[in-house]
């Protein structure tokens, strides 16, 4: 049996979530036997490919490369899975949507209190353009399972994947298949 292709994504959020896959500890050793990590912020990987089976996409969308590549993620994998609360729900990098637009956002931090060189960094292309809104993934792409926790405890982590391992749907809502 080919082993399956497991990606993970790392959107607008503070990698807690690959923090605890890493917790997993024994079973990262048990996981690699079964499983090809085809692309990760763990592993140097430029290039989502195509033909993933299953991705853990950690992380709210928050900006435009995170928008570009949560399109590009639902294309090319067949399981995906909301991964922490916000991937699940926006969670804390949704707390700007009150504030208002990403300009203002950004004005107090970059533009009105620097000592040297106020500048907003997008400015540069150094930093991908924020959204309106910050979104769960959800409310963009259709999810198959949602995973929430902040982060998520690694047991659970380990429960998901060794039922999509073992051909069996995970013990989780079935996301609905719908665009916000």
């Amino acid at each position: 049996m080919a082993a399956v292709k497991l990606a993970t994504v790392w959107l607008g959020g503070c990698s807690g979530c690959h923090m605890s896959f890493l917790d997993l500890d024994e079973f990262l050793v048990e996981l690699a036997g079964r499983a090809e990590l085809v692309y990760s912020p763990l592993a140097d990987v430029k290039e989502y490919p195509e033909g993933v089976d299953v991705v853990l996409v950690e992380g709210a969308v928050a900006n435009e490369e995170n928008l570009e590549m949560i399109f590009k993620v639902r294309e090319r994998t067949r399981i995906l899975i909301s991964f922490g609360d916000c991937a699940v729900t926006g969670n804390v990098t949704s707390l700007r949507n009150p504030l208002g637009a990403p300009l203002e956002v950004l004005k107090p931090a970059y533009v009105e209190r620097p000592d040297i060189n106020p500048r907003i960094p997008d400015e540069k292309g150094i930093v991908p353009k924020l959204l309106e809104r910050v979104q769960p993934v959800h409310a963009l792409v259709p999810v198959d399972f949602y995973l929430p926790g902040c982060p998520p405890p690694a047991a659970r982590i380990r429960s998901v994947l060794e039922e999509l391992l073992n051909g069996k749907q995970p013990a989780l809502d079935v996301g609905q298949r719908r665009f916000g």
